[in-house]
């Protein structure tokens, strides 16, 4: 691989990077603190909302783009032929 599909493939990493953490951001952040009071006035298995989210939902949230991420970066390295067996 050279430079230019080096720069190529870090670029849309970074952009993978930007998008997956301003998701998590938005939730745990906003969900969690900014909107907490507004999503409290529904429940969610038995518990407020913005409280579910401050101490679950972020954390599952997380998870799930761990996941996302892993099948991006396995679709990207497949693109640029640099991927495992």
């Amino acid at each position: 691989m050279d430079i230019v599909e080096r720069k190529k493939y870090w670029r849309k990493n970074l952009k993978y990077l930007a998008i997956l953490l301003s998701i998590w951001f938005a939730v745990s952040y906003g969900c969690g603190i900014i909107f907490a009071d507004q999503l409290n006035q529904f429940n969610f298995l038995g518990f407020p909302l913005g409280f579910w989210f401050a101490q679950q939902g972020a954390i599952y949230v997380f998870v799930i783009l761990i996941f996302v991420y892993v099948w991006l970066m396995n679709r990207l390295d497949k693109s640029f032929n640099v991927d495992e067996i």
